[in-house]
C-alpha cells in the first residue's frame, strides 16, 4: 500500500469485491466448530448430522463411483472381463477337481458346473462388499487429510461400485441356464433380496474393520487370506454337509444361510433355512448401523494419524 492513500479510497481491481462485500460474504458462510468431546455424548445431534451428511453426499458419491469405475479398467487390456474371470476361474478349478474325483462334493440338485458358478458369483458379491469400506478409505487417504467433505460419500461410492460389478456378473446366469437347460422359476424374482442381504452383510463387517485397517495394512492382507479360507468353510462350491464338523461350521457360519437361500431362490429349489436367512439379515442391518457410528466417531482420529 502506498503512503498517503487511505484504505477506503484505494481503487479496486475490476471484478473483485469491495472489503465491505467481502466481509458480508464471509459472514454469511456456515461456521463449523470442532470440540474435543466425543460426539456420543449427544446422540441425537450425532444421528442428525449422520443422516444430513448421507443426504448431502449423494452427488459426490456418484462422481467418485464414475471416477473409480472408469479408472478400474482404463489401463487394463481385458477391461470388463476382469469382473467375470475370478468367479469363472474358481468355478473351473472346482469343476475339474470334482470331475477327476479329487474332490467329491456329492449330489447337487442342478448340474455341478452350474451349481458352482452360481455359488461363486454370490460369494464374489459378498467378498466385494466386505472389502469395499476399507478400500474406500485406503484409496482416499490423500483426500481425507486435505479436504473436508462428508465421508459417507466414500462408502456410498464404493457400494455403488459393488452393485455395478454384481449386476455385470449376473449376466452370466442366462448363458449358464441356457447351456444346462435350467428353468427360470418364479422364486428367482426374490434373488435381489438375497443379493442385497449379501451386500449388507459384507459392508457391515467391513465397516468395523475401517478404524484399524486404515492405520495398518496387515488388516487388509488378513482379510484377503481369511476370505479365501472362509469360502472353503461356506457351502459355496458344495452342498451343506448334514453331519460332522462341516455341518456345525455351515450352521453357525453367518454367510451360509444367505448364500444357500439366494441360490435356492434362483434355481427353484425348496428353501431350507429361511429363518436363519432372516435372522442374519436383520443382525447385519443392526451391525451396519453400529459400524457406521463407529466409523463416524473414529475416522477423524484416523485422519489425524494419516495426516501425520
Amino acid at each position: 500500500m502506498s503512503a498517503g492513500v487511505s484504505p477506503s479510497r484505494m481503487p479496486m481491481m475490476p471484478g473483485l469485491p469491495s472489503p465491505e462485500h467481502a466481509r458480508r460474504d464471509v459472514g454469511s458462510l456456515a461456521v463449523t466448530v470442532y470440540v474435543p468431546q466425543s460426539p456420543l455424548r449427544q446422540p441425537g445431534k450425532l444421528l442428525r448430522s449422520m443422516f444430513n451428511d448421507l443426504q448431502a453426499s449423494r452427488e459426490l458419491a456418484w462422481r467418485l463411483f464414475v471416477r473409480d469405475t472408469s479408472a478400474q479398467y482404463r489401463q487394463s487390456f481385458l477391461g470388463y472381463l476382469w469382473a467375470f474371470l475370478p468367479p469363472l476361474a474358481t468355478a473351473a478349478i472346482f469343476t475339474f477337481l470334482n470331475s477327476q474325483q479329487i474332490l467329491n462334493v456329492g449330489a447337487t440338485a442342478i448340474p455341478y458346473p452350474a451349481f458352482v458358478v452360481i455359488g461363486t458369483l454370490l460369494w464374489q458379491t459378498f467378498v466385494d462388499a466386505l472389502n469395499s469400506p476399507l478400500k474406500a478409505v485406503s484409496g482416499a487417504r490423500a483426500m481425507l487429510s486435505k479436504i473436508n467433505f462428508p465421508h459417507e460419500a466414500l462408502f456410498l461410492g464404493c457400494a455403488r461400485n459393488v452393485v455395478f460389478n454384481t449386476l455385470e456378473r449376473s449376466t452370466l446366469h442366462k448363458p449358464v441356464f441356457l447351456y444346462y437347460g435350467l428353468n427360470v422359476c418364479p422364486s428367482a424374482l426374490l434373488l435381489p433380496a438375497g443379493v442385497l442381504a449379501l451386500l449388507v452383510l459384507g459392508v457391515s463387517i467391513g465397516m468395523w474393520l475401517v478404524p484399524l485397517g486404515s492405520l495398518y495394512t496387515d488388516v487388509g492382507r488378513g482379510v484377503t487370506l481369511i476370505a479365501a479360507l472362509w469360502m472353503l468353510l461356506t457351502p459355496v462350491v458344495y452342498p451343506p454337509p448334514r453331519s460332522g464338523l462341516g455341518a456345525f461350521l455351515a450352521k453357525w457360519n453367518p454367510v451360509s444361510p444367505v448364500v444357500l437361500t439366494a441360490r435356492q431362490w434362483l434355481t427353484g429349489e425348496p428353501v431350507t433355512d429361511l429363518r436363519a436367512f432372516l435372522a442374519v439379515t436383520a443382525a447385519a442391518v443392526v451391525l451396519l448401523f453400529l459400524g457406521w457410528v463407529v466409523v463416524r466417531v473414529s475416522l477423524r482420529h484416523v485422519i489425524e494419524r494419516i495426516g501425520n
